[in-house]
């Protein structure tokens, strides 16, 4: 249940530290797409999983502004 640790990390970080999550997320999967277009990325299932991590980021931040 690795994803529901995380989420439940994710529900206790700030506004600004789930910003700064979510551009640090972004960023790898800009790492992670270059290195897969120049053939360099063993391990391709780690796009996915960063995709579904910044929806969740996304996800979070919505349900919070939802609540305030």
């Amino acid at each position: 249940m690795k994803t529901n640790k995380y989420t439940a990390e994710l529900t206790t970080k700030t506004d600004a530290e789930l910003a700064q999550a979510l551009t640090d997320a972004k960023k790898e999967l800009f790492n992670l797409r270059f290195q897969n277009a120049t053939n360099q990325l063993d391990n391709t299932a780690r796009i996915k999983e960063v995709r579904r991590n910044i929806a969740r980021i996304q996800t979070v931040i919505t349900q919070k502004a939802k609540e305030a």
